[in-house]
Parts: C-alpha cells; structure tokens; sequence
C-alpha cells in the first residue's frame, strides 16, 4: 500500500507537537480518542448501453485518531487519518464502479491507501485548523458514498461565540478523489482540461430557536467558477404532526479567466417533509435557470435533495419534482430496521445541445444490530433504476456491511 503526507501536514503537526509543554500532556492525551470504521461494499452497476455491468467487491478501513485540546489560554490538539482499501473481487471488464482506482493496464488496483494529518488551535471561541477533512458545506461537499471517502486539504477557521451563530472559512489547496492515494487541485466537474486551481470560501448559519435556521456561503474556485448559497429551514409542529420545509438557493457565475467555460446557474431546491409518529413524507422541487449547469467540484456532490444514488438532477433548465418516503420500524417492534423509497422525475434541461430528461426510482433497507456482541453492525441495501435522454441508462444495486469499533 502506499501512504501519502502534505509537506504543510507534517511541518504542521511537528510545530503543534514542539510547543505543547509536558505539562499539558495529560489534557491533550485525556481526551484523545480513536475509532476504526469497516466498510465492506459490493456494487453491481448494469450500463445497458454498454453491454456490460460493472461488479466490484472491496474492503475498506478508516481509522480516525483525536486528540484532546491542551489547557490554557491558548489550547493546541491534532487528529489523524488513515484510509486503506483492499480488492476482494474485479476484472478489467467489470471495473470503474468507483470503489477502486484502475491501472493503465486496465486491471483496478490491489490496493490503496494515504494518510492525512491536522493540526487545531484553539482561543476562546475559535479555532483554526490545517490539514485534511471531509468538509460538508453549501458550497463543497465531499463524497463520501465509496469504500472510501473524498477528502480535502488546507487550512480553514471556525468562530462559536455568539449564541446561535456559526462562522467559518478556508483555503483549501488539494482534493483527494475517494478512489485515489493521490492528492490534485480543484477542478469543476466534467472539466478535462489540465489546469486547476484553489478554493476558498466563507460562510456560516444562524439559529433563531430550534425551529428556524437560516445560512449563507460563499465558495470561489479561482480561474473557474463563484457560488452564492442562501438556506433557510424551518419545523413546525403541530401535535404529533411535524411539518420540515427546508428551502436553498443557489447562483453561479464565472470566476476570472474562465477556464471550465462560461457559468450561469441559479437554482432553487426545495424539500417538504410531514412526519407522524414512524413516518415521514417527502415533496421537493428543483428548477435550474440559467445557461450552464450547475457547477460543483469534481468527485463532490450537491447540497440538494437530487443528489440521489445515480443522478443530480442539475443541467441547465431542468426542473425535477420528487415524492419520498420513510419509515422506522421500531413502530413495530423492530428497532435498527429502516425503510426508504423515492422517485425523481425530471424534464426540460439542456446538455450540449440535447434535452435532458430523466427520471430515477431509488431504495434503501438498513439494518443496525442494536445488542449483543455484534451491537452496531449494520447492514444496508441499495437500489437504483436510472433513465435518461441524454447519458447512460442503468440499474445500480449495492450491498454495505458496517461496524464502528472504538479503540480508545
């Protein structure tokens, strides 16, 4: 296996590690914890225009390590990272699933791995940190829904300390694609050109109560695109009725000199959810408006409802409407057991040239092992069918077995 560290991750890490006193060891050590995730997936993607389906089976391994934060005025804490992933069944013709990076030989590879590093401190009410994250914002959301996870590197700054608000910003200066050891610049998705760039943003939410949220972000990848978020979520309930409206707004334009081609895309996405007792229905409806489509990093995916196992939903011009349901079974007795199924139906985008309608019917099956020896196995079945005018149609059916063990 082959593990990579930032230069940045480890000059910080060594400075962090040179100015903790051993005074203050017992407070940074006290808190530490480690945990070690499993992951084992199988994905079976049938590509009908293709005459084949892709199959692959693999291991993954994420172990996570914290560190508590020294005492004092000024506290300092690190965290560590280390991703491994194993081949347990491919062959060239059923590979590019996504799990596994493939060779120039054609064959997915053996193994992969990389290990990344990050370094807080703390005053007050903020924080800054550089190094490696999974960061989940409007404006850039790592993908997590492979063996591995994509994760991101640079240097970001959070602010807690007023009540109800939540700040922060960043620099990031790499990705790594979560079937990757390999660390790149940003680039937009469905770009193929060679250049990259950095990415910056800022943003935050403020909490009005517990019902009402309301959020703003900005994200700018240099050369390429801008993004503006605006979010509002709000519950009411009303007696054993909830009623959850969570509203988003972008709007893209071009940033500098372009390269990915020109950006225009706003979009509104709304999602609906009345929930009763064990379960909850869901309406959303998204419009694109503009001439591109909406623009996001690439590997990422978008902070939207139709961000579904196969599809987006976000060319130019496309409004999709979708219909979910939910369902906890401990209603009937069945605790860990859930239920979920949606169905997207979209119509009058754009995509190079040609309409772009589609339209995809996903499920979920979970299972989490609530006692015994096996407490928090879980296990969880997917499927997807996907039809489109303008790209590849498929069914996509997967398998994931879970367990979190915690070590310290």
């Amino acid at each position: 296996m082959r593990s990579t560290l930032k230069r940045g991750e480890f000059l910080c890490a060594s400075l962090i590690i040179g100015l903790v006193p051993k005074s203050f060891a017992e407070g940074f050590l006290e808190d530490s914890h480690a945990n070690l995730q499993f992951r084992n997936y199988y994905f079976n993607d049938n590509y009908y225009e293709e005459a084949n389906d892709r199959r692959e089976w693999a291991q993954g391994f994420l172990l996570n390590l914290k560190s508590g934060f020294t005492p004092g005025a000024v506290g300092f804490a690190l965290e560590g990272q280390g991703l491994a992933a194993m081949r347990l069944d491919s062959s060239p013709e059923h590979t590019n699933t996504g799990l596994l990076p493939v060779n120039s030989d054609g064959h997915a590879a053996s193994d992969f791995s990389s290990f990344g590093l990050t370094g807080k401190v703390r005053y007050k009410d903020a924080m800054f940190s550089h190094g490696t994250s999974e960061l989940k914002i409007p404006v850039l959301v790592t993908n997590d829904g492979r063996i591995l996870p994509q994760t991101v590197q640079g240097s970001q700054i959070e602010y807690k300390g007023i009540e109800g608000l939540y700040l922060q910003a960043g620099h990031l200066e790499h990705e790594k694609l979560r079937n990757s050891s390999n660390n790149q610049e940003f680039t937009p998705t469905g770009y193929g050109g060679a250049k990259g760039a950095d990415f910056d943003f800022a943003g935050g939410r403020y909490s009005l109560g517990k019902q009402l949220s309301l959020s703003y972000y900005y994200g700018e990848m240099e050369n390429f695109y801008s993004q503006k978020f605006f979010g509002l979520n709000h519950k009411l309930n009303l007696g054993s009725l909830s009623l959850t409206s969570d509203l988003r707004y972008f709007s893209s334009d071009k940033a500098g000199s372009a390269w990915a081609g020109n950006v225009d895309a706003n979009m509104f996405s709304g999602l609906w959810t009345l929930g009763y007792k064990n379960h909850a229905v869901g309406l959303g409806y998204q419009k694109v408006t503009g001439e591109t489509s909406l623009p996001y990093i690439n590997g990422g995916s978008v902070y939207s409802f139709t961000n579904a196992n196969v599809g987006k939903f976000v060319q130019a011009n496309e409004h999709t409407t979708m219909l979910r349901y939910d369902y906890d079974f401990v209603g009937l007795g069945l605790p860990g057991l859930s239920f979920m199924t949606r169905y997207y139906k979209a119509g009058g985008g754009e995509y190079k040239g040609r309409a772009a309608n589609e339209w995809e019917r996903d499920s979920t099956l979970r299972y989490v092992v609530q006692n015994g020896a096996f407490k928090g196995l879980g296990l969880e079945y997917r499927g997807a069918t996907f039809r489109t005018s303008y790209s590849a149609n498929h069914d996509d059916n997967r398998l994931y077995l879970t367990y979190d063990l915690a070590i310290w």
